[in-house]
């Protein structure tokens, strides 16, 4: 192997940092375009008022989903394993995710393609269907991570999952579901506090903002009340060797409640992500009762970044805990490419990954601004 400047441990760890930045960069970009879809049908009234609420991220929706593609490409490339398992065992909920997205460009194109109300309004619940659905897939999904999916690895390190679509819903990761939708829906709010001018559009979004941002501190708290007392979590079994190969056979785990608690204790400084999950939405309610419009949005983001980031220090090195062979678990040692292919991918990272910022700034900055209703007025086929 050509040498590789960077040790085998640290690059793993690099590339699982840089997946949780990919999968907060996707909820907080690409998350408050589904919290706008989902609140669509509700916070517009009539086809101006829906016209206002889509233009505030018509010009940016398509630039946003580059956070997902960029997720799923790490995944494939740097967590081969993982990638085998969940995308090939989640297929039935990934499928279902893929089709809500197709809604949008759909709805985006053609809801105003005829004046029809009728026509509209079908296109409208559709663009709300194209937000509802991946954020509740998305938590669910979430759920499912925690609880440990229903999978093995046989001998040539084949996967075999055993688990069903119905079988991913169960109380727990409804929770996790609504918890998804509530905390997706606040950001999507913010959102709307940050591009629509006062009037009865902006009113309606900070009065769901408020019930969301509840929601999603309720969920919350009843989330880390289940994972504290509701018997879940894996351990590693006996010592990892964060050096070694790539092989799940070689890292032994088991079942142990109360296990996800464990870095806590071990990592004090980790409880800052689920104090600013806390905090977040109480940030957020504060922005709305005082309508301090950046405020509130800050709030969101705060909330958006300390759930996600409780999730993933909360399991590491876990990746993808397996409920019917723990052995077979997924972990930040085990599950990865080889070491000459992350350090290229890291490379490529530093190169490309700037660029992919600094453009999406760059975008922001130019369609910086609120949505008028005189502006909509004035473009009756657009959007």
């Amino acid at each position: 192997m050509p040498f590789v400047p960077i040790d085998y441990e640290t690059l793993r760890l690099i590339w699982w940092l840089l997946l949780g930045v990919l999968l907060i960069g996707f909820a907080l970009t690409d998350g408050f375009d589904l919290g706008v879809a989902a609140l669509l049908p509700f916070v517009g009234k009539n086809d101006l008022e829906r016209r206002q609420v889509i233009n505030t991220i018509g010009a940016t929706w398509e630039g946003n989903q580059v956070w997902f593609i960029l997720a799923g490409g790490a995944i494939f490339a740097a967590w081969p394993f993982v990638y085998a398992v969940s995308f090939s065992g989640f297929y039935l909920a990934m499928f279902l995710v893929l089709a809500s997205f197709i809604l949008r460009p759909v709805g985006f194109k053609y809801r105003s393609k005829r004046p029809s109300p009728a026509w509209r309004t079908r296109w409208d619940w559709a663009l709300f269907v194209g937000g509802f659905v991946p954020a509740l897939v998305f938590g669910v999904a979430v759920g499912n991570v925690l609880l440990g999916a229903p999978f093995r690895l046989d001998s040539d390190l084949r996967t075999f999952y055993e688990g069903s679509l119905l079988g991913l819903f169960s109380p727990f990761t409804l929770l996790t579901g609504l918890l998804s939708v509530a905390m997706l829906v606040l950001h999507g709010a913010g959102w709307l506090s940050l591009k629509l001018e006062d009037g009865p559009v902006l009113d309606r979004a900070m009065r769901f903002g408020k019930i969301a941002a509840v929601l999603s501190l309720v969920l919350f708290v009843a989330g880390g009340v289940y994972v504290t007392y509701g018997g879940m979590g894996y351990r590693l079994a006996g010592v990892a060797d964060p050096m070694g190969p790539s092989n799940p056979h070689l890292t032994g785990a088991v079942a142990a409640p109360g296990a996800w608690l464990d870095n806590y204790s071990a990592h004090p400084w980790m409880i800052l992500a689920p104090v600013l999950g806390l905090l977040g939405p109480i940030v957020a309610f504060a922005g709305i009762a005082a309508r301090r419009h950046v405020t509130f949005f800050t709030g969101s983001t705060l909330a958006t970044v300390g759930i996600i980031a409780t999730v993933g220090l909360s399991m590491f090195p876990f990746i993808l805990p397996s409920s019917i062979d723990p052995a077979s678990s997924l972990t930040a040692w085990n599950a990865s490419s080889s070491q000459g292919t992350l350090f290229i991918m890291l490379i490529c990272t530093i190169i490309l990954l700037p660029i992919v910022l600094l453009y999406t700034a760059w975008a922001y900055k130019v369609m910086f601004g609120r949505v008028s209703d005189a502006e909509t007025r004035l473009n009756p086929d657009f959007y």
